[in-house]
């Protein structure tokens, strides 16, 4: 899922730090942008793991242009990080899908070229999405 950052650049004398907004106390911290995003990559997991082993909701991605309002982050820059959730899903749970070939083939080029796990993987992720705006 891709989640929205919010980025505040370092210099040569401070750090550069990341938030997301979305995910309330992950936040980072990097003496480079490299360094900040794998640490908030990190801090993303963590928080999450935490919220899910108490039972709460994974929280869904707002949009830039609605943070950016937000006068806490007036200057910073904006990004996105994609954040693999399905270590806070659930089990999983078997389902036979029918789908046109052409479809399937056009999914399984997309696995391919993007480095997608599998098929699974690609249908859950594309569920989530469309889900996402209901």
């Amino acid at each position: 899922m891709q989640y929205p950052i919010a980025i505040e650049w370092g210099d040569d004398n401070t750090a550069t730090g990341i938030v997301f907004p979305d995910i309330p106390g992950a936040i980072s911290a990097g003496d480079s942008p490299e360094e900040a995003y794998d640490n908030a990559v990190e801090a993303a997991h963590i928080v999450l793991q935490e919220l899910v082993s108490r039972g709460e909701s994974i929280p869904k991605p707002g949009k830039i242009n609605e943070h950016r309002r937000n006068p806490d982050f007036e200057g910073w820059g904006w990004g996105m990080i994609d954040i693999d959730l399905t270590p806070y899903l659930g089990k999983t749970e078997k389902v036979t899908v029918t789908l046109p070939g052409v479809v399937v083939r056009q999914i399984d080029e997309y696995v391919t070229l993007h480095g997608v796990k599998s098929r699974s993987a690609f249908l859950s992720n594309a569920a989530l999405e469309k889900l996402q705006h209901v």
